[in-house]
């Protein structure tokens, strides 16, 4: 299994997410999530890559957790990791903030993917860290959420996130790419970013869309 070491991030980093998004569908593999994107402009490029620590997001209730949520994914996650939350879509309360922000920055963590809410936008401004979710609420977790797992298989919009899987991020959204199809997939999407810029050459060098869409076989190019 291919470790994502530099010269794999650096092969990440040159791909959009909808390369990779395009890779996995011509692999038949289910890596696009929908809806999830970054909460805020930050200096540079939001794009994150990483290896996924996962968190289960459950209602709080009479069993209480001895534990912030997140917490423990923080303190478990190496530099370089992504931490992906699993609150099912809730928009009505946060699963992060800006001490947790701070604590992932300190910890070298790429940044933190939410199916979900988070809030103290300012905050990730000032630090300058990629959070990304489906929106921002003022609501506390405390009371409402809890933390049932940390580090185990997830549901992140619509895809099955394990720990250990690679999470590419970038204004489009964000994919998820199985660990042990990693190298295929950054084949793939290689393979389709080439033709992609390719079409945009004969584009800028003045040939018609209809001459490039005969000359690439545009729409059956993932097959």
């Amino acid at each position: 299994m291919p470790e994502l070491n530099n010269k794999i991030r650096e092969r990440l980093n040159k791909l959009a997410t909808t390369n990779i998004s395009d890779a996995l569908d011509a692999l038949g593999l289910k890596g696009a999530t929908y809806g999830i994107r970054p909460i805020v402009e930050i200096k540079g490029t939001p794009k994150i890559v990483g290896e996924a620590v996962t968190i289960k997001i459950t209602a709080a209730g009479l069993t209480k957790s001895k534990h912030h949520l997140g917490v423990k994914a923080i303190d478990f996650a190496k530099r370089g990791d992504v931490i992906v939350i699993d609150n099912g879509g809730r928009i009505d309360t946060s699963c992060w903030g800006d001490v947790l922000a701070n604590g992932a920055k300190a910890k070298g963590i790429s940044g933190v993917v939410i199916d979900g809410a988070c809030r103290d936008v300012d905050a990730y401004i000032e630090i300058n860290f990629p959070v990304y979710a489906r929106g921002s609420v003022v609501a506390t977790a405390r009371g409402r959420i809890m933390e049932e797992a940390t580090n185990v298989i997830i549901q992140f919009g619509g895809v099955q996130v394990r720990p250990g899987d690679i999470v590419v991020g970038d204004y489009s959204g964000v994919v998820i790419i199985p660990k042990e199809k990693l190298e295929e997939v950054i084949s793939k999407a290689e393979e389709l970013y080439e033709k992609e810029e390719k079409m945009i050459a004969d584009i800028k060098a003045g040939k018609s869309m209809l001459e490039i869409d005969n000359k690439y076989n545009y729409e059956n190019m993932l097959k």
